[in-house]
């Protein structure tokens, strides 16, 4: 089983990287994170059923509320719309909600439509270097796009919408309706892409599941919701959600429904999307992988007992020539060519 670090450094935004946000409009002028922490009171978010959910609502004095609440909204505004404040015309904070066990210590903002009560929610964090090279490589490299932004120290996240894996095993695995064979095969390309760029600790709570319902049938997809343990720790098998005593439910589907060799298609067919978006990025990319091949973003040790894993793994010893982890992130991405002898192994 895969075992995550107690604690995980953060790493602070280097000047490549933060060129690299400037050029792609990822980095706007919007909020200080340390403006939430000047809050005097709390209380714990309990859930439908009374049980502690590890968040707190804070509160704030009278004199301080204002001014927050109308920069989140200005930075709701930014996020969604390009700054175009007309949006935030009906709009209000509902709640400010902090976590403060989490490795960025995430604020988790309420926002409300006056007019028809829909609300949204978005994150205000401390910026992590990692996390945002994870942000980064799944909005290139993955089906899916995300949309955050960044304030020097300060990192902005839209809210991922779906239902979270550890939910949907007790709420919707045992359906009449459920196409266990599409959840199966999802599972097996998410499991894939989380390997390829080295994205760790995706046990059933981070990730969501995405129910889009179709003419004929329903369709899923696994979208991951946490990115701080992108490329940090030193085992091969935090890098595979296959290895999460968590999403034990999801391997015994596909182990019950594919065959080795349809398990094989669909890492196939997942490899050659990724190997797709590779080349559509471009010059985009190699910035990005230039910027993180130059950082630090884990632990000598950590990156030698992975490259060492890696090199054993796909019997390809260039792994054993990288220095950091965005070295391995690249080297793994430009295997992708030979992916059918890759997988062979």
């Amino acid at each position: 089983m895969a075992i995550i670090s107690k604690k995980k450094v953060a790493y602070k935004i280097n000047p490549l990287l933060r060129k690299y946000l400037q050029e792609y409009d990822r980095e706007i002028p919007s909020f200080d994170y340390q403006d939430l922490l000047r809050y005097d009171n709390s209380i714990p978010v309990m859930d439908r059923n009374g049980k502690d959910t590890l968040w707190e609502t804070v509160f704030y004095p009278q004199s301080e509320m204002g001014p927050i609440h109308n920069h989140l909204k200005k930075i709701y505004s930014n996020l969604k719309a390009d700054g175009d404040v007309s949006v935030i015309e009906h709009l209000y904070i509902d709640r400010i909600d902090l976590c403060p066990f989490g490795n960025s210590k995430p604020f988790r903002i309420r926002i409300v439509n006056e007019k028809n009560d829909n609300f949204d929610y978005f994150y205000v964090k401390n910026a992590d270097a990692s996390r945002i090279y994870g942000l980064e490589l799944e909005h290139i490299l993955s089906p899916n796009r995300i949309n955050y932004m960044v304030d020097k120290n300060t990192l902005i996240e839209e809210h991922i919408a779906g239902v979270p894996g550890d939910l949907f095993v007790t709420k919707y695995m045992r359906s009449e309706n459920l196409n266990k064979v599409r959840i199966a095969k999802e599972f097996v390309k998410f499991n894939e892409r989380c390997f390829i760029r080295l994205l760790g600790d995706m046990h059933s709570s981070n990730f969501v599941i995405d129910i889009t319902p179709d003419f004929e049938e329903t369709h899923y997809r696994i979208r991951a919701i946490d990115f701080d343990q992108q490329s940090y720790e030193g085992r091969k098998n935090v890098y595979m959600p296959q290895y999460y005593k968590q999403n034990i439910p999801y391997v015994e589907l596909a182990m019950e429904l594919m065959t080795p060799e349809s398990v094989f298609q669909y890492q196939l067919e997942e490899r050659s999307l990724i190997m797709g978006r590779v080349k559509i990025a471009g010059r985009k990319l190699t910035l990005l992988l230039e910027a993180m091949c130059r950082d630090t973003i884990s632990k000598k040790e950590y990156v030698i007992s992975l490259r060492k894993e890696l090199a054993k793994h796909f019997k390809n010893n260039a792994f054993l020539k990288c220095e950091t982890m965005g070295e391995l992130v690249h080297t793994n991405l430009r295997m992708l060519s030979d992916h059918k002898k890759i997988l062979n192994h």
